[in-house]
């Protein structure tokens, strides 16, 4: 197994991409190495509470080490005294590199002239492959010799671009293979099998619930005499049902967090047409395309600000374009189709279409489906007509459980103490 080191600090500009998170960004990296079958065995990052180019000698500042596989820090300090302390093990570091105990590094804008100077010069003399961000850091550790196979600004990244980048190029540099941590199943757990896995028309309702209630309370409150004004917000709202879904949608398929978010955005700008459905159809494929096209630029050693521009700008205008032109006609037409069935059946009978509603929800609920079955169905006349029968259904259903439940509190409380 090939062993690494990651050098560095919260630095600058870093420090507001995920160098404020430092457990989070040297996790990243972590994550991704052991994909790999590469290990991370030694690390030195100075995390500073303020951004390096606003710091002072008082900043406070923690020395992240590895222990055993652990990240562990050191108490709070100054920075001063963090980087005097960063220095005193940048040495063992250097003895480490020398030994060959490490077969690559990661460089994350390091103190080239200072804190990590001896490691990063043991680490030209000997030629080995460093890979990293920063671009000041960087083009002095080129300058000193070093054999930097992957170098990039650390602008538009975020901390799973960067660790992506980062070990794309160390695997190809030792001949290992490696598949991308590239997200989150619906369970939490880590995914780096095939895309679809990642998908759950669920989770995208279940996050995006928080949206749908504030825009009922926005209906709610617009019905109220004097707060009628709040009419045009409810349906501004509204419009933007295709956005929200879409940006969740793509960061979910696509895993790369905030590029993820931005892929979702121009998406969906452009998927509004096709309502809710075209704004999923349009997320998805913001995030299909952005992972790709990542994936993409960083084998071909395009710099991480450029692939995360390509990803989240290129991939989610070209999704939201082929939802545009060519899928919303059928996704409106789809969504239109679904209200009219539910309009007629009302027309025809309303209470066999309460009996329709209920038998929908109730086994959509009992199998747990019922946000992925039902909400959509919900949003899609929402939509429409800002009101929803199955929703309204729904939420008669919800009320008269909670009334019987009070209802058996008032006439047995007693009943109900002895069983508390």
């Amino acid at each position: 197994m090939k062993k690494i080191g990651i050098i560095g600090s919260s630095g600058g500009n870093l420090y507001n991409l995920g160098g404020r998170e430092p457990r989070k960004l040297l996790g990243e990296i972590i994550t991704q190495a052991n994909s790999a079958d590469i290990e991370v065995t030694r690390v030195l990052f100075v995390a500073a509470k303020a951004s390096m180019d606003n710091v002072k000698d008082t900043t406070q500042a923690v020395v992240y080490t590895l222990e055993q596989g652990e990240l562990v820090s050191t108490e709070s300090m100054s920075l001063k005294e963090a980087n005097a302390a960063a220095k005193k093990l940048d040495a063992e570091y250097a003895a480490s590199i020398e030994k060959n105990e490490l077969d690559g590094l990661v460089v994350m804008s390091a103190d080239v002239k200072n804190v990590n100077a001896k490691s990063l010069e043991m680490a030209a003399s000997t030629k080995l492959p460093v890979v990293g961000t920063g671009g000041t850091s960087i083009a002095y550790i080129q300058s000193l010799g070093a054999n930097v196979i992957s170098a990039s600004g650390t602008t538009g990244t975020t901390n799973r671009t960067r660790a992506i980048a980062a070990i794309t190029s160390l695997a190809k540099a030792f001949g290992t293979k490696y598949r991308p941590v590239i997200g989150q199943v619906d369970g939490g757990s880590s995914d780096s099998g095939s895309i679809w896995e990642r998908f759950s028309l669920r989770g995208i309702m279940l996050s995006a619930i928080p949206g749908f209630i504030a825009m009922a309370l926005v209906l709610a409150l617009s019905r109220v005499p004097f707060l009628s004004a709040l009419g045009p917000v409810f349906s501004l709202l509204i419009g933007a049902l295709p956005v929200l879904v879409a940006v969740i949608a793509a960061k979910q398929i696509s895993g790369l967090d905030e590029v993820g978010i931005v892929a979702g955005v121009v998406a969906g700008v452009l998927s509004v047409e096709g309502g809710v459905i075209g704004g999923i159809v349009g997320g998805l494929l913001a995030g299909i395309f952005a992972l790709y096209l990542v994936q993409f630029s960083i084998k071909n050693r395009v710099p991480g600000t450029t692939a995360n521009i390509i990803a989240g700008g290129l991939g989610g205008l070209a999704a939201g374009l082929l939802v545009y032109f060519f899928i919303a006609p059928g996704t409106e037409f789809l969504g239109d189709g679904v209200r009219q069935l539910i309009d007629a059946t009302i027309s025809l009978s309303p209470a066999l279409a309460g009996l329709v509603a209920g038998l929908l929800i109730w086994p959509a609920i009992l199998v747990g489906a019922y946000h992925a079955a039902i909400l959509p169905i919900v949003l899609l006349e929402m939509e429409a007509e800002g009101a929803s029968f199955l929703g309204a259904v729904d939420m008669v259903g919800l009320v008269m459980v909670s009334a019987g439940i009070t209802l058996a509190n008032i006439v047995w409380p007693e009943l109900n103490q002895n069983e508390q």
